[in-house]
C-alpha cells in the first residue's frame, strides 16, 4: 500500500473589496444574479456569473420547482445559457454566491458535484483552467482550475 496526500491551493480574501477589478466585476455580477433566483421552498438563493473568452459575462440563478428535483443550480443555469448563446466562446471564469433572506451567507457555498462535473467538462472543452470565485459575506475564495474543487475529474469523453 502507498499512502498519498492531496493538497489544494487557493487564495482567500477577507472581502470582495480586495479582489482584482476583473474578479470583483464577476463577483458583483453573481451577487446581482441573486435577483433572478426562484427559491420558494428552500429560501436559499444562489447567483452565478460566468466570463467568456471574449470578456462577455452571462448570469444565472437557481430555479426550484415543486416537481423536485426538476430545478437547476445557478452555476449550471449560467454555464448552459452561456454555452447555448455563445457556443464558440470558452468559459474562462465563474463566480457564485449564496444568500438567505437577502443576506449573503457568512461562509462560502461551494458548487454541488453535478455542477463541478459540468465545470470540468467546459474546462476540458476550453483547454485552459477555469477560474472559480466562491464568495460569501465574510470571505472570497479563488481557485485556479476545477481540479482544485474536484480533484479526481471524470474526463473520459
Amino acid at each position: 500500500m502507498i499512502e498519498k496526500k492531496l493538497e489544494i491551493k487557493y487564495c482567500e480574501y477577507e472581502s470582495a473589496d480586495e479582489l482584482e477589478p476583473r474578479d470583483r466585476e464577476l463577483f458583483d455580477a453573481a451577487v446581482s444574479a441573486l435577483a433572478g433566483s426562484y427559491a420558494p421552498y428552500s429560501n436559499f438563493n444562489v447567483g452565478a456569473a460566468v466570463r467568456l473568452g471574449n470578456g462577455l459575462m452571462v448570469k444565472g440563478a437557481n430555479q426550484e420547482n415543486s416537481a423536485y428535483p426538476s430545478g437547476l443550480c445557478a452555476e449550471r443555469t449560467a454555464m448552459f445559457s452561456a454555452a447555448s448563446r455563445y457556443p464558440d466562446q470558452p468559459i474562462v471564469a465563474i463566480a457564485l454566491v449564496a444568500a438567505q433572506h437577502g443576506v449573503l451567507q457568512p461562509a462560502p457555498t461551494y458548487p454541488c458535484g453535478a455542477c463541478r462535473q459540468v465545470m470540468a467538462q467546459y474546462q476540458q472543452k476550453a483547454g485552459t483552467p477555469m477560474r472559480i470565485i466562491v464568495g460569501s459575506g465574510k470571505a472570497v475564495q479563488i481557485f485556479d482550475g476545477v481540479e482544485s474543487i474536484l480533484p479526481f475529474i471524470f474526463t473520459d469523453i
